[in-house]
């Protein structure tokens, strides 16, 4: 279809102007699009000669929606918008608002937002329960993990998991289905690989950044760490950045979720140990005391699946 611009062209290198001009206004008025407009609105001979331009935009767009080619694809001026003609103090105007394909993709993009992640690969980020491969190893933990993902309910109830096992056995690939479902609950997870974490923290006092990644982590709806005891340990991590975290979850009844290749005690055991102030066992119970009181511990059973 012709552009505004190459219409009215046409129109002033005629000599026949006039005619042109009541041909295409009885072309808009007989269009279906246009007279369902018409038919709703009262509309003078004036302003709708005024509007004249803003009535053949809005014909043009709205076909363009009719015969709808995708939103990749989208023909309009505003990619994805569809126009609105309304009176507006006695003149037609238009305003453009998203179209269903528009909503829909926005809403997508908000609900993958709620699922934020660091050093976590996408294969995780992807995972469904209906994707789980179910066995007697994993069913125990499976069905904790789905009751969490329905029945969590962050601010209100501070309960997590404690997911232990060993090297390969899933105990990731759980919490992404669990954050998944969280997501389509419309409740912000945060997945965090715990040792590549803590590094960041370290390096982030430099740049200036530690307070707000930090608080990033402390105030995520739902936070899930990953394979937590693999990381070099240091009175600083587990004091200041651990315990805070753990703290401010605990207060604020935040659910944290935990992967780890050690049960509890083996876990207070590698807490215990710093790089430079050596065995502090007392400061170590601490930590696990939040992290006992506010996890129900899971052993993951099964053979590696990364194993070839």
């Amino acid at each position: 279809m012709e552009s505004i611009q190459s219409a009215l062209k046409q129109w002033s290198n005629s000599t026949r102007i006039q005619d042109r001009l009541e041909a295409a206004k009885q072309e808009l008025r007989t269009d279906p699009i246009v007279m369902q407009f018409l038919s709703n609105e009262r509309v003078t001979e004036e302003m709708f000669d005024q509007g004249l331009m803003k009535l053949y935009e809005y014909r043009k767009e709205r076909h363009h929606c009719a015969e709808c080619p995708g939103l990749a694809k989208c023909p309009n001026m505003m990619k994805g918008y569809e126009p609105e003609i309304i009176v507006v103090r006695g003149h037609l105007d238009l305003r453009y608002q998203a179209c269903d394909l528009k909503r829909k993709e926005e809403e997508q993009k908000q609900q993958q937002q709620l699922i934020k992640s660091l050093y976590i690969p996408k294969d995780i980020l992807t995972a469904r329960f209906e994707s789980l491969q179910l066995d007697s190893d994993r069913e125990e933990a499976s069905a904790a993990a789905l009751e969490f993902a329905l029945r969590a309910q962050p601010g209100e109830d501070g309960q997590g998991l404690y997911f232990y096992g060993k090297f390969g056995v899933g105990k990731t690939y759980l919490m992404g289905a669990i954050a998944n479902e969280l997501k389509d609950r419309g409740i912000e997870t945060f997945i965090v690989y715990t040792p590549d974490f803590f590094r960041e923290m370290k390096q982030s006092i430099g740049d200036g950044s530690f307070q707000k990644k930090l608080d990033l982590v402390k105030q995520a709806q739902v936070l899930i760490l990953d394979d937590i005891g693999a990381e070099t340990t240091s009175s600083w991590i587990r004091d200041d950045v651990l315990g805070a975290i753990l703290q401010h979850r605990m207060l604020e009844k935040l659910p944290t979720l935990f992967t780890s290749n050690y049960d509890y005690d083996e876990l207070e055991t590698h807490l215990s140990y710093s790089d430079k102030s050596g065995i502090e066992e007392l400061k170590a119970k601490r930590i696990m005391e939040r992290i006992k009181h506010y996890t129900d511990p899971i052993f993951v059973k099964g053979k590696n699946r990364r194993a070839r």
